[in-house]
């Protein structure tokens, strides 16, 4: 019998926590400041003026159409326009340079919008411009029979079809999205994850799936295509991260109609002005009638709202999870409940033996040696911990038996073991597994429990581990002469470092997480108590998982989850944010909305972070610009109707130099603050694990009262520059 346990226990640990987050930031993305980026979307901002293009903004294509007529006006005034009793020939040069000052600045401000969206769609498109790299149009060996050693015919990839058998070899490059139907390799996905380190792939079971662009490395496997060129997931990615396929979420929409409101009551309001100035006496020129209107309606958001949707799905493939929608991202933000998976996401995932507790009456070293002896030939991490502790801790030998065949684990049985033939007919069997199933076998041959085995599987569960029962059987020509009960072996699953404060987080921002688990109920318990989640379902199938989301969900709250298997594509298809595993099956991957292309299962607390993170930005920006027009009134509204109006000077607080200067001072900061909040909308508001109601005390504060306060400061600025540089 062959023996491959491990020398140390450390090959048995998993990466950290800590490790893992920090991978992630590793496979950060370009900087909002990269050359290649920079200059593609200023080239992207002039080809975005098409009207066409600028009509889906309704707020921007107003300001485009204000700086149309004010150019033409520039044009009437320095063409064709002499001195008349109205205006001397100073004053004339004046306002036509005035007029085109605001031309020019309203210009800026839809240039300033256009770039905010082009840098936005600019890091998705160098992203793609990496994917397409991946993307390779290679031959492919399409069998003729389903036999892999039948015939086959070299095909181009485009050719292929869903449902195609292909046969890929080592060296091979994977033509197109499938599931393993046929044999077992090691394949290189860094075209697609950026993770150097090569997976297995194999038929049966949830690590099936293979994405096109991938390299085959070692040994060779049959897939069954599952897309069509065109359809595959790497094309998907491609229009995702490049926006084509991007569609407004609903609350962007609902925001959209909500400054289009605004912006509709602001162009009739200046409308009417004009007939008003007019009865009064005192005509109001066209250009600060468009100035006013440019600088209330709410064209900071209008500007920012598509760059701050662009760069939430940004956001998430820096994190290399691919998001099928932006409504995806949004509800990831608006989520109440958390259903994680114990093994792997709270918990480190590979259970390992920490103690041998010996039943009275055996000798725990008796226990130790039939434990490692029954687990030579286990290659699961719980097998080979068993090995490890028996070798460290007595120093036992681990040369297997020559004539002993080894038991393998089955859902049926719930035990594996080992049977050693001895001298004559005589037969050592040893078995360990789940308690009942332990203790069913040894009554089976004579034997009996005992109290003392019930209270220490119990006492083990209560704790948080998972007891694993050892039993041996002797036997002589086919008849039992023992039957015994040795002890439990107690494999402890680990809670990740820093999980309890994590859900602390979630639990301070009104998110309630629930852990997943197929462990018994007291077991479930331990765990549940020592990661600090508020719920658990223990003992959990795929049934038991759909009742429980749409409980949730009944309740009035938004559920998500993670899963790769087939099993739990029910319950990523009924969850509003269902993230699969890359490494998980097709049909995990296509009932999800998002995909983790690093295959790991913390990594939904992160996605539901961005999603809030997006939503906290789009709030913080649109109080913020609804905000700063208070300023604008003060600036503005003096400027052009104090003349008809003299009690209106008393609106002047900023006390601006002349009526040109205040309202290009306003139109000039209404331009420049939207290039200074790009990086705000294309980063984020800093996240904070807070409620509702101090989120909202703390916008108000900062972007409500700054939005207030900082155009006072701003446009009195650039006033007083205007009048330094005799420009007003």
């Amino acid at each position: 019998m062959t023996n491959n346990a491990p020398e140390t226990q450390a090959v048995l640990e998993q990466p950290a926590e800590a490790e893992l987050q920090q991978k992630n930031k590793k496979k950060g993305s370009l900087s909002i400041f990269d050359a290649k980026i920079l200059r593609r979307a200023v080239l992207d901002s002039f080809i975005k003026l098409d009207p066409r293009v600028q009509v889906k903004n309704p707020v921007m294509f107003v300001v485009e159409i204000g700086s149309v007529v004010t150019t033409i006006e520039f044009f009437r005034l320095l063409l064709f326009t002499a001195p008349t009793g109205a205006f001397t020939s100073a004053q004339l040069q004046s306002e036509t340079w005035f007029v085109l000052a605001v031309a020019i600045w309203l210009w800026f401000t839809v240039l300033f919008a256009n770039f905010a969206e082009a840098m936005a769609e600019g890091r998705g498109k160098a992203q793609a411009d990496t994917l397409r790299k991946a993307r390779t149009t290679t031959s492919a060996k399409r069998l003729l029979t389903s036999d892999r050693k039948g015939k086959f015919e070299e095909v181009a990839a485009p050719d292929l079809r869903k449902g195609d058998l292909i046969l890929v070899e080592a060296g091979d490059v994977i033509p197109g999205d499938g599931e393993v139907v046929d044999g077992v390799a090691s394949v290189d996905e860094s075209a697609i994850t950026g993770e150097s380190a090569p997976v297995i792939r194999e038929s049966g079971g949830d690590r099936s799936a293979v994405t096109g662009g991938t390299r085959v490395l070692s040994d060779w496997v049959v897939v069954k295509i599952t897309a069509n060129p065109g359809e595959t997931f790497l094309d998907r990615m491609i229009a995702l991260v490049e926006g084509a396929s991007r569609q407004k979420t609903p609350n962007e929409i609902a925001l959209n109609i909500l400054i289009t409101s605004l912006t509709i009551i602001f162009v009739l309001v200046c409308v009417s002005l004009e007939p008003f100035a007019i009865y009064s006496g005192t005509a109001v020129s066209v250009t600060t009638l468009i100035a006013l209107l440019v600088c209330l309606i709410p064209t900071t958001i209008g500007g920012l709202l598509s760059a701050i949707g662009i760069a939430g799905m940004d956001r998430m493939v820096q994190r290399n999870v691919l998001a099928m929608s932006g409504r995806a991202v949004e509800a990831a933000g608006d989520v109440d409940v958390l259903l994680l998976d114990k093994t792997g996401t709270i918990t480190i995932g590979n259970r390992m033996a920490s103690r041998f507790a010996s039943l009275p009456g055996v000798d725990e070293r008796d226990l130790a040696h039939a434990a490692m002896l029954s687990s030579l030939a286990d290659e699961t991490p719980e097998g080979r911990s068993v090995v490890v502790l028996a070798k460290q801790k007595y120093g036992l030998s681990e040369e297997g038996q020559a004539d002993a065949t080894f038991i393998p684990f089955s859902a049926q049985t719930r035990m594996s073991g080992v049977d050693i033939a001895g001298p004559g007919a005589s037969l050592h069997s040893i078995r360990k597994g789940a308690g009942d199933s332990v203790a069913e076998y040894v009554a089976e041959n004579g034997g009996t429990s005992s109290a003392e085995l019930d209270a220490l599987v119990n006492d083990i569960a209560r704790q948080g581990s998972t007891p694993l029962v050892v039993a041996e059987i002797q036997s002589a020509n086919g008849k039992t002469t023992a039957a015994r009960v040795l002890g439990v072996i107690e494999l402890k699953d680990i809670v990740k470092s820093g999980m309890r404060e994590r859900f602390d987080q979630m639990r301070r921002m009104g998110i309630r997480t629930i852990m997943i688990t197929g462990d018994n109920p007291l077991t479930a318990a331990a765990i549940a108590k020592e990661a600090g989640v508020d719920d658990f379902l223990a003992q959990a199938t795929p049934e038991t998982k759909m009742k429980l989301i749409k409980e949730q969900q009944q309740g009035g709250r938004l559920v998500a989850m993670t899963g790769d298997g087939t099993n739990d594509a029910p319950a990523l298809a009924q969850a509003d944010v269902g993230v699969a595993m890359n490494t998980g099956t097709q049909a995990a991957k296509e009932a999800a909305n998002m995909v983790d292309l690093d295959s790991n299962p913390t990594k939904l607390i992160e996605v539901v972070e961005v999603g809030k993170q997006l939503l906290i930005t789009r709030g913080a920006l649109t109080t913020f610009s609804i905000s700063n027009d208070v300023a604008k009134y003060f600036a503005i509204i003096p400027a052009a109707f104090a003349v008809t109006y003299p009690q209106l000077n008393a609106l002047n607080v900023m006390h601006l130099a002349t009526p040109h200067s205040a309202v290009l001072s306003a139109v000039i900061f209404n331009a420049l603050i939207i290039i200074a909040l790009i990086p705000l909308a294309l980063r984020g508001v800093k996240y904070r694990p807070i409620g509702a109601g101090p989120l909202l005390r703390r916008n108000l504060l900062i972007y409500g009262l700054g939005g207030i306060s900082i155009p006072f400061i701003g446009i009195k600025i650039i006033d007083l520059i205007l009048v330094a540089l005799h420009l007003a």
